[in-house]
């Protein structure tokens, strides 16, 4: 099946997900470790690129999958109808005629429609409510999309709050097995059969005078409140390629009868044992910054048949550091580095197997990555620990795998902030889960 990756040009700079190093002068240079090099020249192929513009037509020839700003395009090839755009559109219009409609009496307008319609306004997509409203008389939305009764912006709000956002993963769910089944995502697998799964948090709401029951609250120095909605996101990826394709979110909530904010540590232990449940046979390797380079979380993963690629400060991991600079001193750290010349880039990296995470947790071990990406005036330090065995064989694919990480940033958060997604308006706040239903709606529309 033809696969093109269709990327939408961004000029926004990336606010998350910073590399987990510094970067330095060419007179840092000389901490570079100095070994004889070994060279192996990789070429970086030149992709021409245009810009893509989602349609809101569907075609039954062809469907755009619009992963956080980017597009992967795939030929629906004879007897693969079920992957054109129309057939994801029904299956999630199946989807949400299954949810339960928890409202008592009668009820004027079904909560499918009010999903529906929803789904419609982040699909096609628009920047407010009163834009949507107008593409809704203009065209035939309510026909694509399945609505039998076409709600008003505000008796949307109304039905939509009450509901909870979990109602909305087996939806999410469906579509992705959908196209996992479609072959759809084969391309994503970059070691031995495995994906990439990045995660990290991002926010999408902040206000001092709106406030809600699932809101977070952040106390500033002089007293002030700030009512805030973060979120983990998480997102399968391949180093060479320009699109991801993310999950369901792990939305950061107030919940019932604790007075402490849901930290992302929490949201991060959570997201596991759902997703696996969903996607069991999926094999993984989970990237994620330092502040998951701990026990606890490691061993999370081992027990869900997850692998880990995580980053490391020496701050965070002290001790983990100093057991590399003694391997170092041992002898005990090889050595390996590779050219890109098409790049203007030097990479040398060096590992160490069979470390302890720290001195509390020594049956937890982990084998270390560090590496030095010199270019022609800098220096680009970084460290990772995981669960692999690395060998001159695999560490500069390891490599590329842990600074992958960084497109759930660059391509999904940033993507959703300044990329026409409309991440940060707020089409409706509501009193309990509006905002958080419209996020996930929104993420949804991006997979269809």
């Amino acid at each position: 099946m033809p696969v093109s990756i269709l990327p939408q040009p961004s000029t926004a700079k990336c606010r998350l997900g910073r590399p987990q190093g510094s970067k330095t002068k060419d007179k840092t240079a000389a901490a570079i470790p100095d070994e004889p090099p070994r060279l192996v020249i990789t070429v970086s192929a030149a992709l021409a690129f245009r810009k893509h513009r989602c349609e809101n037509t569907p075609c039954l020839e062809r469907f755009d999958v619009l992963v956080m700003g980017f597009a992967m395009s795939i030929v629906a090839l004879p007897g693969r109808k079920h992957l054109a755009a129309d057939a994801l559109f029904r299956l999630v219009q199946s989807g949400c005629a299954s949810l339960p409609d928890d409202r008592l009496g009668d009820t004027e307008i079904a909560f499918t429609d009010a999903l529906r319609s929803a789904f419609a306004m982040f699909s096609l997509p628009a920047p407010s409510l009163l834009a949507c409203a107008k593409e809704r008389a203009e065209g035939h939305v309510h026909t694509i999309y399945g609505m039998e009764r076409v709600p008003c912006d505000t008796h949307m709000r109304q039905i939509l709050d009450p509901g909870s956002p979990t109602v909305l993963r087996p939806v999410c769910t469906s579509v992705f097995r959908h196209l996992q089944r479609g072959k759809a995502l084969a391309p994503m697998a970059f070691r031995d059969g495995h994906s990439g799964l990045a995660r990290d948090g991002t926010g999408y709401f902040s206000s001092q005078p709106m406030h809600c029951a699932a809101c977070l609250q952040k106390v500033h120095r002089h007293g002030a409140l700030t009512s805030v909605h973060p979120m983990l996101g998480a997102a399968m990826l391949h180093p060479d390629m320009r699109a991801v394709m993310p999950l369901m979110p792990e939305p950061s909530v107030q919940h019932d009868g604790t007075d402490h904010n849901d930290g992302a540590r929490h949201a991060a232990n959570r997201f596991v044992a759902p997703r696996r449940q969903d996607h069991p046979h999926r094999k993984c390797i989970v990237t994620a910054d330092s502040l998951r380079a701990h026990a606890p979380p490691i061993e999370t993963l081992h027990a869900y048949g997850l692998r880990d690629l995580l980053g490391v400060k020496e701050g965070d991991q002290a001790s983990l550091c100093q057991q590399g600079q003694a391997a170092e001193h041992a002898g005990r750290v090889p050595y390996d580095e590779r050219h890109d010349r098409a790049a203007g880039v030097v990479h040398r990296f060096r590992f160490v197997n069979d470390v302890p995470l720290n001195a509390a947790h020594t049956g937890v071990r982990g084998h270390c990555i560090a590496s030095w990406e010199r270019g022609a005036d800098t220096v680009q330090h970084c460290r990772w620990v995981t669960d692999l065995r690395v060998s001159t064989r695999n560490v500069y694919h390891l490599l590329r795998g842990g600074r992958a990480r960084w497109k759930i940033a660059n391509e999904t958060c940033n993507t959703l902030q300044n990329q026409g997604y409309n991440f940060e308006h707020t089409y409706g706040h509501g009193e309990q889960h509006l905002s958080v239903v419209c996020a996930i709606l929104m993420l949804l529309s991006g997979w269809t």
